[in-house]
């Protein structure tokens, strides 16, 4: 049972990837940091001694702070939040409570060093999906650049983006893998949840239908989407609630059917 003011890892996780998840602050000191390179899902690295005052971004905010136990620096800075007028809670057992449970965590490595990425325009389903999983998994900041496809890579080299979805860049195509699933790969966010929703998107995405029943609807969703919106970003916008419907499908609602009148002949 957690104490006041603390949250649990499995009540995080299943915030996380969802539209109401919390801010998380890694405040583990360097030296815990190099012992474990890996990042719970959404944190950002702060060093605690920069909460007095706080980032204003953190103020009237839910944060979630994580230290490696839980303890004196996590008690501290989510006091200092709280005084602030943040809603700040403690990661109970901090860094090291989440690894032992088994959850998620992103090498810090992955993490490329600006949070703009560019892709081409008129996106379908790996750019809408892409965009949502890096916001809702790996970057809540993370903008998006939608650009004529031959202009991808300069874009990319002037403005210290992140290409994807393209020829020849890491975050694209891998064999018969759509990008979604080397986001999901290199992030390490392996999940049943995700897992399965992996599976929907590269199957619309290549046109393997045969491998998920619900491709056929996301590609007609997807191709509706476009056709609704001329501005990519509004469409991006419109997109994150069908793939928020959809993660919640595929994390708890993936085995329930629909049948009406119920009990008909057949």
């Amino acid at each position: 049972m957690p104490q006041p003011n603390q949250i649990t890892p499995a009540q995080l996780m299943r915030l996380i990837g969802t539209p109401d998840a919390p801010m998380i602050v890694d405040v583990r000191v360097p030296d815990d940091r190099a012992a474990d390179p890996r990042l719970i899902p959404t944190s950002v690295i702060l060093e605690h001694q920069n909460f007095d005052p706080a980032p204003a971004r953190l103020i009237d905010a839910r944060v979630v702070v994580v230290c490696q136990k839980g303890r004196k620096l996590s008690e501290g800075v989510a006091a200092l939040l709280r005084s602030q007028g943040s809603a700040a809670q403690i990661l109970e057992g901090g860094s090291m409570a989440w690894a032992e449970a088994d959850l998620p965590m992103s090498p810090i490595a992955a993490f490329p060093a600006s949070n703009l990425w560019v892709t081409r325009h008129r996106p379908k389903i790996d750019r809408i999906a892409c965009p949502w999983l890096i916001r809702r998994f790996i970057d809540p900041a993370a903008r998006f650049l939608f650009v004529a496809p031959t202009e991808v890579s300069e874009v990319a080299a002037k403005f210290n983006a992140t290409p994807f979805d393209i020829d020849g860049v890491f975050w694209s195509h891998r064999g018969d893998q759509c990008t979604f699933d080397a986001l999901i790969s290199e992030f390490a966010l392996q999940t049943d949840a995700l897992n399965r929703l992996a599976l929907v998107v590269r199957a619309a995405d290549t046109d393997r239908h045969d491998l998920s029943p619900q491709a056929a609807g996301l590609l007609a969703m997807s191709v509706g989407l476009s056709r609704l919106y001329r501005d990519d970003l509004q469409q991006l916008e419109a997109g994150l609630a069908l793939y928020d419907a959809l993660y919640r499908w595929a994390r708890d609602g993936h085995e329930e059917g629909h049948d009406w009148p119920a009990g008909r002949a057949q």
